[in-house]
């Protein structure tokens, strides 16, 4: 039974496809393909099937990433579904909370930079609105946490096969 992320921004085209983007290129290279699975989906229906922002997808590519995943709305279900729920921002974070209103599955959610190890950040910023820059320090601060959410991951699979 493999390890559930699922990685949540508010369209689910900029930020949370390049954290699951990223997550499943670390995942690849440690070797642990097949014990953790990624997914990500928006707080908002704004853009439900559409492919990743073409700027992310290049901020992306630029590191050898790719990103392949189309948006879809966050639902109730996703608590059930997955492990942990990675909120990009507060905003976010409220918003995936209130569809939890008796806090049953508080403990799954949290902080995506929470697990920054490097960067001094709260939350990750939303690039929509700006320049190629936005982006590329979007993928940096997101390749930080991603490494140290893997990191944290790695003891509960070795407890979890045993």
């Amino acid at each position: 039974m493999s390890y559930k992320l699922l990685f949540v921004c508010l369209g689910n085209i900029c930020r949370s496809p390049a954290a699951e983007g990223i997550m499943n290129h670390l995942i690849k290279q440690a070797g642990l393909s097949g014990q953790i699975t990624c997914d990500s989906a928006g707080t908002s229906s704004y853009h439900v099937g559409s492919s990743p922002d073409r700027r992310m997808t290049a901020a992306a590519h630029q590191r050898g990433i790719p990103l392949g995943s189309r948006a879809r709305q966050f639902n109730a279900d996703d608590f059930t579904t997955f492990d942990l729920i990675l909120a990009m921002d507060r905003d976010n974070y409220l918003d995936i909370c209130a569809l939890d209103p008796d806090g049953k599955y508080r403990h799954k959610v949290r902080l995506m930079c929470d697990f920054c190890t490097h960067h001094a950040l709260r939350e990750v910023p939303d690039p929509y609105y700006g320049g190629a820059e936005g982006f590329n320090q979007v993928i940096d601060l997101l390749i930080d946490a991603c490494a140290g959410l893997l990191e944290e991951i790695k003891p509960q699979l070795a407890t979890r096969q045993s």
